[in-house]
């Protein structure tokens, strides 16, 4: 029998919502259909969690996962589903990868499309939100191999060594949120 801890939260058919450059809607897809070939641009959150000592919460995406398996990527990103708002499809995600709730910041949202060789790519209209870890985290297995928490400095310098073993989203949001959004982010890492 399958706790929460381990349940399936997400399929390659759950309907994804396309948009234009604008952020507007222009229809839907499947997850799979999304992702295949270059990709579709569609909806899509990154949440970045930080606990009270100003460390970020980094999740390994599962081994399971199509694209980028095995690999360090910010606390929970993720899509919003046909007919859902940003606000509920974070709780969503939130609950159903890490069960934990969480009140979120927005900060900005961007573009960006990175192939994974031929498996497929992401092309996505990314929203970025800042928040506290609030809660006893546990990681859902189908989705998470495994979570750590890292101060900046320490990230920084392993994105530095090792920066083929992040996302290639996780990576383009830090840089920006360092560099941009820095008065955002500096209450979050600052313990």
């Amino acid at each position: 029998m399958l706790t929460n801890a381990h349940k399936v939260v997400s399929s390659e058919a759950e309907q994804l919502i396309l948009v234009d450059a604008d952020d507007t809607e222009q229809g839907f897809l499947s997850k799979a259909e999304c992702h295949d070939g270059e990709g579709r641009l569609h909806r899509a959150f990154s949440v970045f969690l930080f606990n009270d000592a100003g460390e970020l919460l980094l999740q390994q995406r599962s081994q399971a996962k199509r694209l980028w398996p095995g690999y360090w990527s910010n606390t929970c990103c993720s899509h919003p589903r046909r007919g859902e708002t940003m606000q509920v499809a974070t709780r969503r995600r939130l609950l159903d990868e890490l069960h934990i709730e969480s009140p979120l910041e927005y900060v900005y949202k961007f573009t960006y499309q990175a192939a994974f060789g031929s498996t497929g790519a992401e092309h996505e209209l990314c929203h970025v939100y800042l928040g506290r870890v609030e809660g006893n985290v546990i990681p859902n297995s189908n989705e998470i191999d495994a979570i750590r928490y890292l101060d900046a400095a320490a990230l920084d310098a392993e994105l530095a060594a090792q920066g083929e073993q992040f996302t290639p989203w996780f990576k383009l949001e830090w840089r920006c949120l360092q560099q941009e959004y820095a008065d955002q982010l500096r209450p979050f890492v600052q313990a």
